[in-house]
């Protein structure tokens, strides 16, 4: 028998989440094991928890979703991030999948898009709700376009484009060393190297491309 799938749902909405919770545990195979009321008190209950995934709406008291995510990462928990909100503009969604969250679902989905979203994740997947496929469509075709642009980006080994994408969050090389478990020094070196594959010169150049390109890196 496959393990239980164990769930963390954070929403500020208790008829939400009790209605969610319902539609989760349909599945047999997926137990929710903790709910938050806000961002702080998941974050605060994820490690205790058990919990495997986490279920966060973005807007929330305390800390919203987008900073919950931040916060799983930084603390490097292992956990995997869903997405469940009332957004869906192009600008939620690239900001929820440069944080690398693993799904995004919009809160009228159907209840098998969620179990499916939670079955794809748990499986080491991604998943993104059908209705936003257009905005998947655009953020591809714009990798594209800045590959076009850019071909040193295909020689980026995969430590040099999770910098890049760092940077472009406006973090520091001493909080990217403490992200990535590696020496300041390693990090600088990594910049160095990515300049060099881009050509991208001058003391700020770095951090102002991985910020316009943020959401195609």
């Amino acid at each position: 028998m496959k393990p239980e799938i164990k769930i963390l749902i954070a929403d500020d909405h208790p008829i939400f989440r009790a209605g969610l919770r319902q539609v989760i545990e349909r599945d047999t195979l997926i137990k929710v094991v903790a709910e938050a009321d806000n961002g702080q008190a998941a974050l605060d209950c994820l490690p205790g928890s058990g919990a495997s995934i986490a279920l966060l709406d973005v807007d929330m008291p305390l800390l919203d979703g987008f900073q919950v995510t931040q916060a799983i990462r930084e603390k490097r928990l292992p956990v995997q991030v869903i997405i469940l909100t009332m957004h869906k503009d192009e600008r939620f969604l690239n900001a929820a999948l440069d944080l690398g969250v693993k799904g995004y679902l919009v809160k009228d989905s159907a209840a098998t898009e969620v179990i499916n979203c939670i079955r794809a994740v748990n499986e080491g997947g991604e998943f993104v709700s059908p209705q936003l496929t257009s905005l998947l469509l655009k953020r591809s075709r714009g990798a594209a376009s800045l590959l076009e642009q850019k071909p040193g980006l295909e020689s980026l080994s995969p430590t040099e484009r999770r910098v890049l994408q760092l940077v472009g969050q406006y973090k520091t090389s001493k909080e990217i060393a403490e992200l990535l478990c590696l020496s300041v020094r390693t990090i600088e070196f990594h910049r160095a190297k990515i300049c060099e594959k881009l050509e991208l010169k001058g003391a700020h150049a770095l951090v102002k491309f991985a910020v316009e390109h943020q959401s195609k890196l």
